[in-house]
């Protein structure tokens, strides 16, 4: 393990605020100036071999698309099937909902039922590779299991610090996998600060979102999957429930590398976030102009990927968003359930709470014009709707 391939693997570390590089072959965290470090690769020289057609043959998993992914060695790639999730298309919600076309792409199908463990497959996998002895990571409920499956598959030990109101399957799940869970009366941000005790007292390492480089490159694989499964092209809008934001920005990513690998051309589609009315930092933040977010005060929602009151990643959502010519909506709890129930109805998937977020705000992004009916969308379906059985929508 941690053998050095220099033809493979990202060439340097880059932070997302001051462009400084940071070397990539070792354990970090945050950049100097303590922003989010961004993973960058040689891609002029793979665009003769990293083809669309190339991938086409290969493994039906993120790994698909090692040569933009960070790991060298391949016995460090943990592998449960993550990755290459369906895009299902879906006329009966695009007649609902009143655009041309609609597709969700089905993120509970991942292992641990959500699309967080593309993040911590590459994360755990990377610092597996880096030497890591410990991993820890403060969660909403989904990366919490995430981290535990993926630690258990490479065989180090994970702490999770969780809010004691998470859903109850989730608890059980990071539990079946062996990690060490810590319940805390409070948010992830409170969760946080448990970690980073954790951190500076027994070394372990930080998988928290954004605050490593390597979460980020797993889940820009959507953005790779996108272009696979539409041949090629884009939609004109991609609605995305938010709370850490990390898939948000690596898709933004993954179309910027594409770019540079010849796959797309500069076509880029609207990107939209979606929150929830009782935690909506990125759509305050949008709406008034700010370049981050701040902290949101007494967030609630019973979705619990969408409870994130404070991201690292604020400045880099908002940048996407305006960059895209999208925009951001926050929907409430209510509007969020009734659009789980319309989605299984019409296309038989049991979606998360943030999947119904993602539908239940195209209404609204018609109404503002920011897409048109004419428009094909995306809709992320970030995970099961089994994770959130019992949970009570809080208005």
């Amino acid at each position: 393990m941690n053998q050095i391939h220099p033809s493979r693997g990202a060439t340097h570390l880059e932070c997302s605020l001051t462009g400084e590089r940071i070397e990539s072959e070792r354990l970090v965290g945050l950049s100097p100036a303590g922003k989010p470090l961004l993973a960058r690769y040689d891609l002029a020289s793979l665009r003769a071999t990293f083809t669309r057609e190339v991938v086409a043959n290969r493994r039906a998993d993120l790994w698909r698309y090692s040569e933009v992914l960070p790991v060298r060695d391949p016995a460090a790639r943990i592998a449960l099937g993550e990755g290459w999730t369906p895009l299902l298309d879906a006329p009966r919600v695009a007649t609902r909902l009143g655009v041309r076309r609609v597709w969700i792409k089905e993120e509970g199908q991942n292992p641990t039922g959500s699309f967080k463990a593309r993040g911590l497959c590459v994360a755990v996998s990377r610092a597996l590779e880096l030497g890591a002895r410990e991993l820890a990571l403060p969660s909403a409920g989904n990366a919490g299991s995430a981290a535990a499956a993926y630690g258990a598959s490479a065989g180090l030990p994970v702490h999770v610090v969780v809010p004691s109101d998470t859903p109850a399957p989730i608890l059980e799940e990071i539990r079946a996998l062996g990690a060490d869970l810590q319940l805390l009366d409070g948010l992830i941000t409170d969760c946080a600060r448990v970690v980073r005790r954790g951190v500076e007292e027994h070394g372990w390492f930080d998988l928290s979102t954004l605050k490593e480089p390597y979460r980020i490159e797993g889940k820009k694989t959507m953005g790779y999957e996108l272009v696979e499964q539409l041949n090629g092209r884009l939609p004109d809008a991609i609605v995305y429930p938010t709370g850490g934001g990390t898939g948000l920005i690596g898709m933004w990513k993954a179309f910027d590398e594409m770019e540079a690998l010849d796959w797309i051309g500069p076509e880029r589609p609207k990107m939209f976030t979606v929150q929830a009315s009782g935690c909506a930092p990125i759509v305050r933040a949008w709406e008034t102009g700010r370049t981050d977010a701040g902290m949101w005060e007494g967030a609630q929602t019973y979705a619990s990927g969408l409870r994130v009151p404070s991201a690292v990643g604020d400045f880099l959502m908002l940048r996407v968003l305006r960059a895209s010519r999208g925009g951001a909506v926050a929907v409430s709890d209510g509007a969020m359930a009734e659009w789980v129930g319309h989605l299984g109805a019409d296309t038989g998937v049991f979606a998360a709470p943030e999947g119904g977020a993602a539908a239940a705000a195209v209404p609204l992004l018609l109404g503002r014009g920011m897409i048109s009916a004419d428009d094909e969308v995306v809709l992320f379906n970030t995970g099961s709707g089994l994770k959130y059985v019992g949970m009570v929508p809080l208005d």
